[in-house]
């Protein structure tokens, strides 16, 4: 047995002599025990796809006493995962059997409650960060769409900021399942996010596993222009946060991402928010232009973002200007979005104070820090449109 974490037990199997690290959801398939024989799913992990190292375990062949047992008369029959093999059967928070229906049979109006969608998982932290350095008691609901991973339980990171008490609620929409609600759809989930969990905001993502394909359609990014065109439809606020990166190796998603152009440009299609993070101009001696946006009084933080250079780094600045010019690019071409820029002081401060660890594709806050920025910045105008000073 190895530590895991809620939801999720983490096991060494050996295989034909070999070990390998293999993830259980207990509420799928019941609580391993040293000795027990299990089933494997390997497929992923022996192409070396993002499972992060797991085999998954599919049953306890031999230890029928520990499989879940739902009763056949405990209420829920919203399907999840819909006829894979190991389906499971919820209570929705719009099902009619739950406590919640006669709210969300009449909600149909958001009203205004401000909705943030992006690309990839690992920028809820920092959208978080940036929340929070706005409006510290703002109450958020996080809405897990069903693009990537399904089981919230996966995520680490959603575990890390529901201990830390970064989160009011997390709902699981369409095929994705474990949240503290359940969701049909994520019109659904964004009216419980409003009416049920009485969140100022709701940021909307999909689980860990982004899938792409290096195609303008085939990515499961696509979904965030989906959600905010739901948002815009219930009268909520969208906001578009953009996927950046000044380290990435594939140009596609160098500056500002082609995922995000075609999710906000093409599959959005109502009104929304488009942030973009504007660095101060540099005044004087560079190394003293930036500190009060590079310097948050420790060493490691003075060096973000992790060149050494207390001016900030000049990959940043050019990253951030390139993003800038294809921003406006994609504001001219798709004249639903408006372009917001965000002045990023304080910020910096905001991601040191992130209670779990920030990574994206691998690449943590040192080595792309324009991705972690956007994300926050995005997070700091959600925040504000509450506040009234967007």
């Amino acid at each position: 047995m190895l530590p895991g974490w809620t939801g999720v037990q983490v096991l060494g199997v050996d295989v034909g002599g070999e070990r390998v690290r293999a993830l259980g959801y207990p509420d799928l398939v019941g609580s391993a025990a040293t000795g027990d024989r299990v089933l494997l799913n390997v497929t992923a992990l022996e192409r070396g796809l993002g499972t992060g190292g797991y085999a998954l375990v599919v049953a306890l062949p031999d230890r029928p006493d520990a499989w879940p047992d739902r009763a056949a008369g405990e209420p829920g029959h919203l399907v999840k995962g819909r006829y894979a093999p190991l389906q499971p059967m919820v209570l929705g928070v719009d099902d009619p059997e739950g406590e919640h229906h006669a709210t969300l049979a009449q909600a149909d109006d958001l009203e205004g409650m401000p909705v943030l969608a992006t690309d990839l998982h690992s920028a809820l932290p920092a959208v978080l960060a940036g929340v929070r350095a706005q409006r510290p008691a703002a109450r958020v609901a996080y809405v897990m769409t069903d693009g990537a991973a399904l089981p919230l339980a996966w995520s680490r990171t959603v575990a890390g900021l529901r201990e830390a008490g970064w989160l009011a609620s997390t709902i699981t929409a369409g095929q994705a399942f474990g949240g503290d609600l359940e969701a049909v759809t994520v019109h659904t989930a964004l009216l419980a996010a409003r009416h049920v969990v009485g969140a100022d905001l709701a940021v909307v993502i999909q689980g860990p596993g982004n899938l792409g394909t290096d195609t303008r359609w085939g990515f499961s990014g696509v979904a965030a222009g989906e959600a905010l065109n739901a948002a815009a439809v219930l009268g909520g606020r969208p906001v578009a946060g953009l996927r950046v990166s000044q380290a990435d190796a594939r140009e596609r998603h160098r500056g500002l991402s082609h995922h995000s152009a075609t999710a906000f440009g093409r599959v959005l299609t109502h009104p929304a928010d488009l942030p973009v993070p504007v660095l101060a101009p540099p005044t004087g001696d560079a190394g003293a232009a930036e500190t009060s946006f590079a310097g948050t009084g420790s060493p490691r933080d003075r060096s973000f973002p992790g060149t050494g250079d207390p001016a900030g780094a000049p990959a940043l600045r050019e990253c951030l200007g390139l993003v800038h010019r294809q921003a406006r690019d994609l504001v001219a071409a798709a004249p639903h979005l408006r372009l917001v820029e965000l002045a990023t002081e304080g910020l910096p401060d905001a991601l040191a104070q992130v209670p779990v660890p920030l990574s994206t594709m691998g690449r943590g806050l040192e080595d792309d820090p324009a991705a972690f920025l956007a994300a926050a910045a995005a997070g700091r105008h959600a925040a504000r449109l509450l506040d009234g000073t967007a």
